[in-house]
């Protein structure tokens, strides 16, 4: 990854003050795919943070074991599943 390529995009994201700029943001820089698929790893990391099974998980979002172990993996080692949803559920 080019970490200057990588400044650029955080700070674009960072700039963004409301839920509309947000929003257009996200839709000119990403494909309708590309969105739905981060809408789905975040109703997977809500499921599981909030004490759903992996199995549920699967029944509820129709997700690959693949992608519910690998946001599994992100919400117990990573930080940022963790972090906005606790900004989310407050």
């Amino acid at each position: 990854m080019d970490k200057n390529k990588f400044q650029l995009l955080l700070k674009c994201l960072i700039s963004l003050e409301n839920e509309d700029e947000v929003s257009d943001f996200l839709e000119d820089l990403c494909t309708i795919k590309e969105i739905e698929d981060m809408q789905h790893r975040l109703e997977i990391a809500q499921g599981l943070n909030n004490g759903k099974t992996f199995s549920e998980i699967q029944e509820i979002t129709g997700a690959s074991s693949t992608t519910v172990s690998r946001v599994s993996r992100c919400l117990k080692y990573g930080e940022g599943y963790k972090q906005i949803l606790a900004k989310i559920n407050k």
